[in-house]
């Protein structure tokens, strides 16, 4: 699977993915407001790829590395994941998120891979309405969220604090 867009390419996460990961998920402001501490061992980033990998064979979906064109790098992922834990009371229902690397940020990448993601799901998938969720401190992925078009519409505590519930109806998806 590939999605491209103007600036990038979204694709399956591959193994030789595993130290662009691992800068990412070791960055201590990365992880600020992810709810699970920074990753100290490399080794954890190629578990976390099986684990990516395993949810495209299982679900027929799963996070996308994003590969910046002019650089062919691979400065984050983003996309869909179908939520099967219980999360916010909701399960098996389709989630969007994103993590970038630093070098990445204010850049437009999340909004621009959020909307390939968000067509693939209801255009390709027929999905009937995506969700996502983002910690209620972290402004710069509740911005995005709300400028993707998702609507706020419940919070829910986590061990970390506060996070805002997010959902998008594909009647009121505009693109």
């Amino acid at each position: 699977m590939k999605i491209e867009t103007k600036r990038l390419i979204l694709r399956k996460l591959e193994d030789a993915d595993c130290e662009r990961m691992f800068m990412m998920d070791s960055d201590p402001e990365v992880m600020k407001y992810i709810g699970v501490p920074p990753l100290t061992d490399s080794n954890e980033s190629k578990k976390v790829i099986r684990m990516i990998q395993k949810q495209y064979e299982e679900n027929g979906v799963g996070r996308l590395a994003v590969v910046e064109k002019e650089t062919a790098v691979v400065v984050g992922w983003s996309g869909l994941k179908l939520l099967t834990k219980e999360v916010n009371g909701y399960q098996n229902v389709l989630e969007l998120a994103y993590r970038f690397l630093p070098e990445a940020w204010g850049k437009g990448y999340a909004v621009e891979s959020g909307i390939a993601s968000l067509d693939y799901g209801f255009k390709e998938l027929g999905a009937d309405a995506i969700y996502a969720y983002a910690h209620s401190e972290h402004d710069a992925s509740n911005h995005i969220l709300r400028k993707l078009g998702f609507e706020k519409t419940s919070e829910f505590k986590e061990p970390d604090g506060i996070c805002f519930w997010y959902e998008l109806k594909r009647e009121k998806y505009a693109k």
